[in-house]
């Protein structure tokens, strides 16, 4: 009783009544002790609610204290052998150290990272071991999106598993022959091992939310069984200021997605430095995520805290782990047991008094939790349980762990990748691995034999949990039938008389259509990111729905209205709002499917195409390092067709972006019949073949007539370049006139120009693709330069003009980079004259931008008069006049610099 006295009177002094907090403390303790933390959590909550009530002011806090959320005689013990985990897991570091360093004495320029996994090992170790299953017919397998700098650490495991031989190890990031490990998750490079790649850094978390998400989805329509399966993402606290990292948790927590786990590792560094030294990231990151409606577990100190914290009758030790910033933490695992008792333990002398029968060692051996396996279990436990609630995992670790001087805890341990040999003898020592001192030199990989009883409980654990992970299926098992072009039937054929409609407009039906397939309807996927209206897609909301895990809670108020805004637990749209990240993260979840989810569905993600690449792109990116496969489309596309938008939602460039992606199949078509012909050959590449590519199509708001498609335009369309009209052959002068997307339309209109005011006959070409144009040439030319004593091959824009006559005059919506990239085709002795879109947007009229950028009729007009001139076939004087007549200034200033 006295000590509780003392305890009273040491709090007075910001106290005016100690003895009466202590009485309600009491009866607090009393009800946690017989009716639960529950009932307490209600209690307090009804009591805070009172006093706000009648005035109170109560500020709010999202944060607890800085110790475990999980109190020590609470959490689940690890039920696993951990002598065998302990040497499994030491062996792994010895591997992922070896495979680094040798990788870097042969070239030291390779690179790698040692210390992420250094601090991560225990937790991977932990979920592997007792926490993620592979696919199985029972259970569909936990999809893992690995902290990408933690690989060597994973492929040192697969060495041990047998998945992986030592001679991939040796040629960690040399992959070029083929047979070496990518230096991060590449599932484009490593096909049936990685699921998800995880660098650039923040694309993880965000990815991981949104596939979550798309698992409640697949469950809700009936398509697969997924809710027995998590998504665990790791990411590093650093990691953590990236916007894409922490841009949709407010989503996660709002749609309850308790399948889904982010441990954050909260080593305290980043790359230059600590992530927050002065102050600590792990309370930030509490405060962040419970906000949003996590439920957050704090995993801080080590089992060998427990006892300390149980003799805090006063709560100094809290309070000094409270007040110390992550910087001197940082600091405390760089020196040694004699530094952390005297900077940390001697902040205060009851601190000291309580270490006092500690030995310096065992200070040193005080873990943090995120090396502690009981604790580890513990909150990956109560993350797996989870009912209602996303969970977050913010697990305190060293960065560096077992390097000691060579890079523990330190600024530089980022960057670690070569360790003298002083450093290895340390490290076998630390880990006692079985090397003798003669053998160190050569840095040899450590693998037991098959029947040692570690190695046994190695695949024991994972026979347990269904097989090895991380895998990565290829192809998905089922195959889906794809309809006849002719499906589409009323895409190709002319518009009616007097009827105008935009290629927006047809590829809605091109998409209605497939959605009423009777194999394929069902895995079409809409994605919208609140611009359905935008594009004239609102009659989707009623005829399938919008996905939502309540269904509609309220009557919207458009009710009466036939196309309603519709909510159902069944919908089949996935509404983002306005999040273009989310809607390509959602695309992604969907276009990998046939992967993640042995399910083949056809995601179709509609944005206005300036804010699609350009916004997105590392994203998109990453899509095609994960083999996706669906059709991106980029609305309202081209520099002036969204004319009175402005400079930030005009579109000039998409389509160099997208020519920058290898398995991206971009398209820019003018007519429905094109959308129609594209479509149709993406699903047959992407849903029939099974081909790890992905579309993208920009189309337009413009409406005007469409004049269907004529026998044997299919395979040109295709391939990004057909004849559209042959001209007239009663002129002497001849030119080939090319565009796509709208602008095509204002070089038709310039070859009737040329034909009636300057008797020239032009030849229309429609090229849906100058990018494909573009790769099939240089893939022609590289072929021709390999095989210098065969006969030379042509490519199909060579074959498609080798028979005209004339110079060639291009014009698009785009920058002049999209059309210049088939310059090096242009046949010998053709002029090749680009006009492009190249500059800032602005808004005005179609028209008036059109000549602004001066690629309308009548300067395409211009060009090809001047590229006659220029080949002698008329005189300059013919060009001028063609400028006075059609009013055109030559003082004009370049648009590239208004």
């Amino acid at each position: 009783m006295s000590a509780q006295i003392d305890q009273i009177l040491a709090q007075a002094a910001n106290d005016p009544d100690a003895i009466e907090t202590q009485e309600w403390l009491d009866a607090l303790e009393a009800v946690i002790e017989a009716e639960g933390p529950e009932r307490a959590h209600y209690l307090m909550e009804r009591m805070v609610d009172l006093a706000r009530r009648r005035g109170a002011h109560i500020p709010f806090s999202s944060n607890t204290a800085y110790v475990n959320t999980i109190p020590a005689d609470q959490g689940e013990h690890c039920p696993g052998n951990l002598e065998y985990e302990e040497r499994l897991r030491s062996w792994m570091r010895w591997n992922a150290m070896a495979m680094v360093v040798k990788a870097n004495r042969v070239d030291g320029d390779l690179g790698g990272h040692l210390s992420s996994f250094a601090s991560l090992a225990n937790m991977l170790g932990i979920g592997f071991n007792h926490f993620w299953h592979a696919p199985t017919e029972e259970h569909g397998g936990d999809l893992l999106y690995i902290q990408g700098h933690s690989s060597p650490g994973v492929y040192a495991r697969a060495f041990l598993e047998g998945r992986l031989s030592e001679d991939q190890l040796l040629h960690f990031r040399r992959e070029a022959d083929g047979h070496g490990l990518s230096s991060y998750p590449h599932p484009k490079l490593m096909p049936e091992f990685w699921q998800f790649p995880t660098v650039s850094m923040g694309l993880g978390p965000l990815m991981a939310i949104y596939q979550a998400r798309f698992l409640k989805y697949l469950h809700a329509r009936g398509i697969a069984k997924t809710d027995n399966r998590k998504v665990w993402a790791f990411c590093g606290d650093g990691e953590m200021d990236e916007p894409e990292s922490m841009g949709a948790i407010g989503m996660a927590g709002r749609e309850k997605l308790n399948n889904l786990v982010i441990v954050v590792n909260c080593n305290l560094q980043r790359l230059d430095g600590p992530v927050r030294g002065n102050g600590k990231i792990i309370q930030e990151l509490e405060s962040d995520f419970r906000g949003a409606g996590w439920n957050v577990v704090k995993v801080i100190w080590g089992s060998g805290w427990d006892e300390l914290l149980a003799k805090d009758k006063e709560g100094i030790l809290q309070k000094v782990m409270m007040e110390t910033v992550d910087g001197e933490y940082q600091n405390y695992k760089a020196k040694d047991g004699a530094f952390v008792r005297k900077h940390f333990f001697g902040k205060h002398p009851k601190l000291l008094e309580m270490v006092s029968k500690m030995s310096d060692d065992d200070i040193w051996r005080l873990t943090r939790g995120g090396h502690d396996p009981h604790k580890i279990y513990a909150a990956f436990k109560v993350a797996q349980d989870s009912k209602d609630q996303p969970t977050v995992i913010l697990a305190k670790s060293i960065k560096g762990y077992g390097f000691g001087k060579s890079g523990e805890a330190r600024n530089t341990a980022h960057n670690t990748k070569k360790l003298d040999d002083e450093a290895i003898k340390a490290m076998r020592d630390r880990f006692q691995l079985p090397i003798p001192d003669d053998k160190l030199a050569e840095i040899p990989f450590f693998k037991p034999s098959a029947d040692t009883p570690e190695m046994q409980y190695l695949h024991e654990r994972r026979k347990a949990l269904g097989g090895y992970l991380p895998q990565r299926r290829p192809q998905a098992d089922e195959k889906l039938p794809v309809p006849e072009l002719s499906a589409f039937q009323a895409m190709l054929e002319p518009t009616a008389e007097g009827r105008e409609i935009s290629t927006t407009a047809a590829y809605s039906r091109v998409l209605t259509a497939l959605l009423r397939d009777p194999n394929l309807g069902q895995r079409v996927v809409p994605i919208m990111v609140d611009e359905s209206r935008t594009f004239g897609m609102e009659g989707l909301f009623r005829q399938i729905g919008i996905f939502s895990q309540v269904g509609q809670l309220y009557e919207p108020v458009d009710k009466d209205q036939v196309m309603y805004y519709r909510e159902d637990k069944a919908g089949q749209i996935l509404q983002e709002g306005i999040n273009e990240a989310g809607g390509m993260s959602s695309w992604i979840a969907a276009a990998t499917s046939y992967s993640t989810n042995n399910r083949i569905m056809i995601p179709f993600f509609t944005y206005y195409s300036m804010f699609g690449l350009q916004r997105v792109g590392d994203l998109v990116w990453a899509a095609g390092d994960m083999r996706a496969r669906g059709f991106l489309i980029g609305g309202t596309a081209g520099r002036t067709t969204l004319n009175g938008e402005g400079l930030q939602h005009e579109d000039g460039h998409s389509h160099v972006l997208a020519s920058t992606i290898p398995n991206c199949v971009p398209y820019d078509p003018t007519f429905a019949h094109e959308v129609a012909v594209i479509m149709h050959d993406g699903l047959r590449r992407m849903v029939g073949n099974q081909e790890d590519v992905f579309y993208y199509i920009t189309v337009m708001n413009e409406n005007y007539s469409h004049p269907g498609i004529r026998a044997g335009q299919e395979e040109g369309i295709i391939k990004g370049l057909y004849l559209l009209n042959e001209g007239g052959k009663g002129n002497k002068l001849r030119v080939q006139l090319m565009g796509s997307g709208t602008i095509l339309r204002e070089v038709i209109a310039a070859a009737d120009l040329l034909r009636d005011d300057w008797k020239v006959d032009a030849d229309v070409w429609s090229a849906p693709s100058f990018t494909l144009l573009a790769r099939e040439g240089q893939d022609v030319e590289r072929w021709n330069m390999l095989h210098p004593g065969d006969k030379p091959r042509t490519s199909h824009f060579a074959d498609c003009l080798a028979p005209t006559d004339g110079p060639v005059i291009v014009s698009t919506d785009y920058m002049r980079t999209y059309a210049e990239q088939v310059r090096a085709f242009v046949p010998k002795g053709r002029s090749y004259k680009v006009l492009g879109t190249d500059g800032y947007g602005r808004s005005d009229t179609r028209a008036k931008l059109r000549e602004f950028f001066e690629v309308n009729r009548y300067y395409v007009t211009v060009a090809a008069l001047k590229s006659l001139a220029d080949e002698g076939k008329i005189k300059p004087s013919v060009v001028a006049e063609a400028i006075a007549k059609y009013g055109i200034n030559p003082e004009k200033p370049n648009p590239v610099t208004q």
